[in-house]
């Protein structure tokens, strides 16, 4: 197949050496095709991209996914970022014919009776965790039978469960580049010690420190000091520091107004970084300085992986989705 060019039937029907008719009734779910062929086909669509004709009829019942998605994230501050992942986690599931059920959960709630309840419920042979991690009995309870588990901007340290999320070292390493670049020896960086990807964020930040000699870094965690705490702290000068890169936009524009505006007694030059590029960071002003997540890709990465398993993939894949540094008006040359 040329590059570029969209995979068609005929592209399917060559790669498995059997004719059009073959695909096209698989692909319809048409009787009179073996499930080993149909599935066959399908695998083979998805991997080359194909766009079904066939919608709804084209959608594999035998393939059904349970997405559960934290309510306090999807409808708080974070929630553009699981919005656009939904949505990404929509199209691509439609694109390549797969069910997929979304619910808002209270994350307190998401136990192992909790979870087994609604894939029950739903008869779900897959299941998304879209920001939730896995405690021990879930994550035993899902290998114990065998239900195809990706996890939706997380990450397993452990490596048995396929995961996607943002870049997250490498994007908080830029963004203390950043800083760095402009001008800044000593930075602040404000985190939330609880989930292994933001903890990578604060290791991209220690290791850009490191890897400038004369630059100091301070870590603040928020489960220790609010983030109200901090920005007096701040504003006091207590940590005398030159520049804050928070481990997401939003704490980062509650702070804009107060370190970088007419009145802030902070010294010229001060700088703010955020994280994600959230709508709220092209509504500060000035502009918030922060590391976009294109969080639909992330969504899409999700139902690929996800379907790939079902197709029968055993190897755990862990996918991280590049980022980029939206440059904004927050960052300056410290005098």
């Amino acid at each position: 197949m040329a590059p570029g060019k969209r995979a068609s039937q005929a592209d399917i029907a060559e790669k498995l050496g059997v004719s059009v008719s073959t695909v096209s009734r698989a692909l319809a779910n048409e009787i009179g095709i073996s499930d080993a062929v149909r599935g066959e086909v399908q695998r083979v669509a998805r991997m080359m991209g194909y766009k079904s004709k066939h919608p709804p009829n084209g959608i594999r019942l035998d393939k059904r996914a349970l997405a559960l998605v934290p309510i306090n994230s999807a409808v708080g501050s974070l929630a553009s970022f699981y919005y656009d992942i939904v949505e990404g986690m929509r199209a691509q599931a439609e694109a390549l014919g797969l069910v997929l059920d979304v619910r808002l959960v209270n994350e307190d709630l998401v136990t192992l009776d909790f979870v087994r309840r609604q894939v029950s419920k739903t008869g779900a042979n897959g299941l998304i965790l879209a920001g939730i991690d896995p405690d021990k009995a879930l994550a035993q309870w899902v290998l114990d039978n065998d239900l195809a588990l990706v996890l939706a901007n997380g990450s397993d340290p452990l490596m048995r469960f396929s995961s996607v999320c943002p870049a997250n070292f490498y994007g908080a390493y830029m963004a203390t580049q950043h800083l760095i670049d402009a001008g800044h020896r000593k930075i602040l960086h404000y985190t939330y010690c609880h989930r292994p990807t933001i903890l990578q964020r604060r290791r991209g930040f220690e290791a850009a420190v490191a890897a400038n000699t004369g630059t100091e870094g301070v870590v603040v965690i928020s489960n220790e000091h609010t983030s109200k705490d901090l920005l007096a702290a701040l504003l006091d000068g207590k940590y005398d520091v030159t520049a804050v890169f928070c481990w997401n936009d939003s704490v980062a524009v509650t702070m804009v107004e107060s370190l970088l505006g007419q009145d802030s007694p902070m010294r010229a030059g001060f700088s703010i970084m955020g994280f994600d590029d959230l709508p709220i960071a092209g509504m500060a002003s000035p502009r918030l300085s922060t590391v976009r997540v294109d969080r639909e890709a992330l969504g899409r990465g999700v139902v690929r992986l996800l379907a790939n398993r079902l197709d029968g993939e055993l190897a755990v894949q862990q996918l991280e989705i590049g980022l980029s540094l939206i440059d904004g008006e927050t960052v300056h040359q410290p005098l």
